[in-house]
């Protein structure tokens, strides 16, 4: 038996299928019900509308709706925080800029790995580069 801490509460717990204890799992089923019932009543609320009528937090509300337990496609207002700027989404976990950018970075990462390669290769233990021939026409 596994026992750990919720990590809600952090009272002790044995872990099986979910990550906190069975009071916290009754809590978050309360709060999805909660906003569940907002969301059929008032369909063209934003996510604090519903933190705010309803208690429950942004965060906790994103988790519904990654997790698939609230549905954002009968509700045309609804979007949840991108995780990296906090812009509003309606799909996926990043905006579409911090996609881009993280792109860029990746690739801009790749390309530093082969100039270092590239230069690694044309160092000899003489001290002298091999290959700068083709660096000159290149100025």
């Amino acid at each position: 038996m596994n026992l750990d801490n919720c990590p809600r509460c952090g009272k002790l717990f044995a872990k099986n299928f979910r990550d906190v204890c069975p009071s916290c799992v009754r809590d978050i089923d309360k709060e999805y019900e909660l906003c569940a019932n907002y969301l059929r009543e008032f369909k063209g609320s934003i996510i604090t509308e519903v933190a705010d009528a309803t208690g429950v937090s942004v965060k906790q509300i994103t988790k519904f709706i990654r997790e698939g337990r609230i549905s954002i496609m009968n509700a045309p207002n609804m979007s949840y925080p991108c995780e990296s700027c906090g812009n509003l989404i309606r799909e996926q976990n990043l905006c579409e800029n911090c996609r881009q950018r993280i792109e860029k970075d990746k690739k801009q990462m790749f390309q530093d790995i082969a100039r270092k390669e590239d230069l690694k290769g044309a160092y000899n233990p003489t001290g002298v580069y091999k290959g700068l021939d083709r660096y000159k026409d290149n100025k």
